[in-house]
C-alpha cells in the first residue's frame, strides 16, 4: 500500500500511540489531527512535504505539543526519506517556545525545525505511562551484584505503534499467566523454537518458568501483538544483573532481550522490520538513561546474527555461557536515534520490507 504523500489520491490514516485516540488523517496538501473524533489541529504540506504550515491548533500548549508530535510522526512514516520538516507556527509565539524547550524542535535560521530523532525520542506517542519519570538513582545489592534499584513491573500494555509499510499497529503487552501460559507453553514447544531456548515441556513447566520471570524485578517478560493477533514472546532483562553482566563492562542501565516467535505467519524480514526496532524503541523510551542494548544469541544462529546486522547491532565478540556459545550484540541509542533505525529504509518512498 503506497502512502506516500506525494502520490495520495485520498485521506489516509494515521494511528497515534495508545493513549487517548488520536489520528492523523491525510487529505489532499491538509493534515488533521483528531481526539476522540475532536478536530485539534490541522497543518498544510507544502514544498514536496518538506515544509509545514499551521492553520489551526489548539490553546492548550500540551495539547498542541502532542498534536504536533503526532503530526510529524505520521510525515515521517509516510515519507522516510524526509531528513528535516520547517514548521511554521505562524503568530503562535508561545507554542513555538514550548517546541523549544521541550526538544521536539530546534531552531535553523529563522525557521523552527523538527528532525525524525526528535520526534521519536517523545515518550507521549507510544507509552502508556509516558508520564512517568525515570526512578531517582539508588544503588542495591542482589545476589552480590551493585546496581540500581528497578521502578516497579509494569502491567498490561506498555507500547504501541503504528507501522506504516505493514498498515498495522504492533503492540508489547506484559506476559500473564492467565493470559498468555497457554500460548508460551505453544510456543516453546515448537521445534523451531526448542532448537535454541531448549524449554520445551509440559504446561507446568511453563507456568513455573513464566512465574519466576514475573517476580525477577531485572526481568519483564512481554507478549507482541500485530493488531490483536500474538506473535511472540520476548524477555527484556537488565544487563548488570544478569548473567552477561561478567562477559563485558556492562553500564547501569544497559538492557537486553531474548526473543520468541512463535506464529510462523509472522516469520521473516517483513516483519522483523516492524517487531525488532520497535522493540529497540521501547527499551531506549522506557528509561532515557539506556544507552546501549545487548544480545547473546547462539553464535550458530546465524540469520539471527544477519537480522541484528542489518538492525544497526554491532558484534562484539564470541564468548562462552555454561550452556551454549554466544556472541555479544550491541546496539547505541545514539546510532538507533542518529541513523533512523526505527524504520527500514532511509530513502525513497514509505517502505515495502
Amino acid at each position: 500500500m503506497n502512502r506516500a504523500l506525494s502520490s495520495a489520491t485520498g485521506p489516509h490514516v494515521f494511528p497515534i500511540g495508545p493513549g487517548p485516540a488520536m489520528t492523523v488523517v491525510q487529505d489532499e496538501r491538509d493534515l488533521h489531527v483528531i481526539a476522540n473524533d475532536v478536530p485539534l489541529m490541522r497543518l498544510r504540506v507544502e514544498e514536496q512535504s518538506k515544509y509545514l504550515k499551521m492553520l489551526a491548533a489548539p490553546d492548550d500548549p500540551q495539547l498542541a505539543l502532542r498534536a504536533v508530535s503526532g503530526a510529524v510522526e505520521a510525515i515521517f512514516g509516510w515519507r522516510p526519506g524526509l531528513d528535516r520538516l520547517a514548521l511554521d507556527v505562524e503568530d503562535r509565539e508561545k507554542l513555538a517556545s514550548e517546541l523549544l524547550n521541550h526538544g521536539l524542535a530546534v531552531m535553523t535560521g529563522d525557521n523552527l525545525t523538527l528532525l525524525p530523532e526528535l520526534v521519536m525520542q517523545r515518550r507521549d506517542n507510544w507509552l502508556v505511562d509516558a508520564a512517568r519519570s525515570p526512578l531517582p538513582q539508588l544503588y542495591v545489592m542482589t545476589d552480590g551484584k551493585r546496581h540500581p534499584r528497578r521502578a516497579p513491573k509494569p502491567s498490561g500494555l506498555v507500547y504501541a505503534r503504528f507501522i506504516p509499510w505493514l498498515a498495522e499497529t504492533i503492540t508489547f503487552r506484559v506476559a500473564s499467566l492467565d493470559g498468555h501460559l497457554d500460548l508460551l507453553h505453544r510456543w516453546m514447544n515448537d521445534p523451531r523454537v526448542d532448537a535454541f531456548w531448549n524449554e520445551a515441556g509440559d504446561l507446568e513447566k511453563h507456568r513455573a518458568y513464566l512465574s519466576k520471570i514475573l517476580v525477577d524485578p531485572h526481568m519483564l517478560p512481554l507478549i507482541g501483538y500485530f493488531g490483536n493477533a500474538p506473535f511472540g514472546y520476548f524477555e527484556l532483562y537488565w544487563a548488570k544483573e544478569n548473567r552477561i553482566a561478567p562477559f563485558y563492562d556492562a553500564d547501569d542501565y544497559d538492557r537486553g532481550w531474548h526473543v520468541v516467535v512463535g506464529e510462523d505467519a509472522y516469520r521473516g524480514r517483513r516483519y522483523i522490520s516492524a517487531w525488532l526496532p520497535s522493540l529497540m524503541h521501547y527499551m531506549f523510551l522506557d528509561d532515557c538513561r539506556t544507552q546501549r542494548i545487548v544480545g547473546e544469541p547462539a553464535a550458530a544462529h546465524l540469520q539471527q546474527l544477519r537480522n541484528l546486522e542489518v538492525s544497526g547491532f554491532a558484534k562484539i565478540k564470541n564468548f562462552d555461557f555454561p550452556h551454549k556459545r554466544a556472541t555479544l550484540v550491541m546496539l547505541l541509542r545514539e546510532r538507533f536515534f542518529g541513523d533512523r533505525l526505527w524504520l527500514p529504509v532511509a530513502t525513497g518512498s514509505t517502505a515495502a520490507a
